[in-house]
Formats: C-alpha cells, structure tokens, sequence
C-alpha cells in the first residue's frame, strides 16, 4: 500500500510540475543564438556554486539517512555532483573562465535560491521531501541541459567536451526513478506528512525557474 501511494504522489507531483512549467526564455534566446557570451559566463558562475553546494546537501543527506535505500541514493548524487563539477571546468574553459575566475565570480541571489532552498531541506527536511523533489523536476531539470547542450553545439560552436556538463544531467542516473520512489515510500511509511513531500517538490520547481529568469534578466 505505501508503495502504491508513493507512486501516485509522485505521479501527481510530475503531473503538477508539468501543468506548471512556463517559457524557458534563457534557452530559447540561447537556441536563438542571442545570448551574450557575458551571460554564458554567468551560466557557468552560477552552476559552479549550485553544484558545489548540491554536492555538500546530498553529502549531509547521505550522513542523515544512511540507511538503503536514501543512503545510497543520496551518496550516489554527491558523486554525480562532484563528476559534474569536473565537467563543468570544460565548460567554464570554453566561455573564457578559469577556475580561478568561477572563484571570484559574484553570484546572483535569485539564481541561488534553488541550492539554498535544497540545503535547507538537506538540513531540516526528510529524506523523501528531497527525494520527491528531486524526482517531479527530473524530467524538466533534464530536457533543459538537453536543449542547452544543443544549442552551445549549433548556436556557439562549442565542442562535445565543452558541453559535456549538460550532457551529464540530460539523462538521469539508471535505475534513479525506482530507487527514489523507494525512497518516498520508506519515509512516507515512517510517517513522514505526503504535504510536506509534495509543498518541497513544488517549491524546487519555482527556485529552479528563478534561476533561468536570473540567467535571462535584461536580455532582449
């Protein structure tokens, strides 16, 4: 039965943030080819920052919960972000950043609210808020660095290694869906409030919109 539940909430949840999804308009300026090289710089400063403060969440996550199946789950994630990090340096190298630079580089706050708002429930929330979460913005999260891989491709004459960090999180991780959905039904059987689990997933799909109207702000 909790299993059946947790896969009707995620169902929901997908469903909802699917209904919700608006205009990408920092891709679609991007696909255009109109997005100053100034602003890919951006998109690198800021990504540099969410993963490395993604990787430190799923790492408390994992201390937090480490119990299979969210201990696995949420180690396995750490070690994703640190494998896009490293990816990440291509692409940073291919806009005219150092790693010295993404250092130096001054985040925008609204860009930030959606590693904030992950590190908060990393530290305060349940294991299947995050789970949940992470899984009604998965396919959303995954078609935009499709559409973004392309578009450097195409539109920036970017090489597949320059692009490999989007093409990392195009696809998710084998066998992610199940195991996190595993993970929604163990909590929500320890009593962990479905509301709670549902509120979270709804709340990282707005902050992940507010980073692309971050990355978009004042573009033609």
């Amino acid at each position: 039965m909790a299993d059946a539940f947790a896969a009707e909430l995620v169902a929901r949840c997908q469903a909802e943030t699917a209904a919700a999804t608006s205009e990408n308009r920092f891709l679609e300026l991007l696909e255009a080819g109109d997005v100053p090289r100034e602003r890919l710089a951006w998109l690198a400063g800021e990504e540099f920052r969410i993963v490395g403060s993604d990787r430190r969440s799923f790492s408390l996550l994992a201390a937090r919960y480490p119990d299979p199946p969210a201990g696995g789950l949420f180690l396995a994630l750490a070690q994703g972000e640190g494998e896009a990090l490293s990816l990440l340096l291509d692409f940073a190298a291919a806009v005219g950043m150092s790693e010295k630079d993404l250092n130096a580089y001054e985040p925008k706050p609204l860009a930030q609210a959606y590693p904030a708002y992950l590190a908060q429930r990393a530290s305060f929330g349940t294991a299947s808020e995050v789970a949940l979460a992470m899984l009604a913005n998965l396919e959303e999260w995954g078609a935009y660095c499709a559409r973004a891989a392309e578009a450097l491709r195409s539109r920036y004459g970017m090489d597949e290694q320059a692009v490999g960090f989007f093409r990392f999180f195009a696809e998710p991780p084998p066998g992610f869906a199940e195991q996190a959905t595993e993970v929604v039904a163990v909590g929500l059987a320890a009593g962990d409030p479905p509301e709670e689990a549902a509120r979270a997933a709804r709340m990282l799909h707005a902050y992940e919109g507010y980073f692309w109207n971050a990355l978009a702000e004042d573009l033609a």
